[in-house]
């Protein structure tokens, strides 16, 4: 009997012992929408990185065609772009909120003197910049010390650049050497460098692309020395690598969709994974994820596989601050999928999806 009783205590002991599962931590994500159907502007959802699930939907705030969204280094403001063509006379706007306690308020809002803003970025040192698709152009705007919009941004116009095209810019990113900016319409990305308190071309002050690649987001590898550049129009991604005297220049051009895929298709997205091993990108129309080994040597991509985003027209995608999942925003399929990453080999496998009108942009607070 007291064996028994002895050999109890040691089980109850090694249990006790026994070392607890490392919790997973929980992460809010912001979502940006169209709202011409039953959104209403940006929602929040918790998403746990333990079992890659998406819960307590909120409204976070009511706002136009909130269709791209920046968040701050200190998590202490949000931008969200307004997509319109009316909400001034001159274009759509740009909304910026302080962020306090996972609430949202507005503190100002201004025009962005372009039509229809896709995205928005922000360069850390107290800079905020918008591209204007339709309105070919981009507005630069200077910070608050609160965080809020300055007034009287300065306005670089890429409609004055091609007599023959329409200028389109599409995205805006502050970089280590200044601002690049992605024109679908003028098939370039323009460099720019600050001067005097503005931002002025730099000596490489265009990287061209075929007539109709359509470059439209683009992210850095290996600190900045390769560029990658997602073509919306014709399913490329532009591999650069940057030269001893600071040049772009392009280094390979590799097909986005399957080579069996005969429909149409427009890129979106692209993303580097944290260690820099794979490169994601996604296709509307195919409606997929596809991947690509990165080379350690130089940088070049290799097709790694594809993997379909249960959903229609994948915009923006975000992979979570763990790096172990990613998500995608079907705007078609008013739905957020989500998918656990194999870091080794770069494979998605499909976890779940929560139905959300209209969600096109994912942005998470780390």
């Amino acid at each position: 009997m007291k064996n028994v009783f002895f050999a109890s205590l040691m089980i109850l002991f090694a249990l006790a012992c026994k070392e607890k599962p490392e919790e997973k931590p929980m992460y809010t994500l912001f979502v940006g929408t169209y709202t011409d159907g039953d959104s209403e502007g940006i929602y929040t959802y918790t998403f746990d990185a333990g079992t890659g699930e998406l819960t307590q939907k909120q409204l976070a705030a009511k706002l136009t065609n909130p269709s791209y969204l920046a968040l701050s280094k200190d998590h202490k403001n949000l931008y969200a772009v307004q997509e319109t063509a009316d909400f001034d006379s001159l274009g759509g706007g740009v909304t910026a909120f302080a962020l306090k306690d996972g609430v949202l308020e507005i503190q100002n809002s201004m025009g962005t003197q372009g039509a229809h803003p896709c995205h928005v970025s922000l360069s850390g040192d107290g800079h905020l910049a918008v591209a204007n698709y339709t309105g070919g152009n981009v507005a630069v705007f200077k910070l608050n010390a609160d965080g809020s919009l300055g007034d009287a941004p300065q306005i670089i116009d890429h409609k004055v650049l091609d007599t023959t095209k329409t200028a389109h810019a599409h995205m805006a990113q502050f970089t280590a050497d200044g601002l690049m900016v992605t024109d679908l319409g003028l098939d370039a990305v323009k460099r720019y460098k600050a001067e005097n308190g503005e931002f002025v071309p730099t000596s490489q002050p265009s990287l061209p692309f075929v007539d109709g690649a359509g470059p439209r987001h683009f992210t850095f590898g290996e600190g900045g020395k390769m560029l990658y550049v997602i073509n919306e129009l014709n399913s490329t991604i532009s591999v650069f690598e940057k030269d001893g005297e600071g040049q772009y220049q392009e280094a390979q051009l590799i097909e986005t969709t399957d080579s069996n895929y005969q429909g149409n298709n427009a890129c979106a997205d692209l993303h580097l994974s944290p260690d820099g091993k794979f490169l994601y990108g996604s296709n509307r129309g195919e409606n997929t994820i596809v991947f690509f080994s990165v080379n350690p040597e130089n940088g070049t991509l290799t097709l790694a596989g594809r993997e379909s985003v249960h959903g229609d027209w994948p915009r923006n995608f975000s992979m979570d601050p763990t790096g172990e999942f990613l998500l995608v925003a079907n705007q078609k399929s008013s739905n957020i999928t989500v998918f656990k990453r194999n870091a080794e080999k770069g494979t998605l496998t499909y976890l779940n999806e929560t139905a959300l009108p209209n969600p096109v942009c994912l942005v998470f607070e780390d």
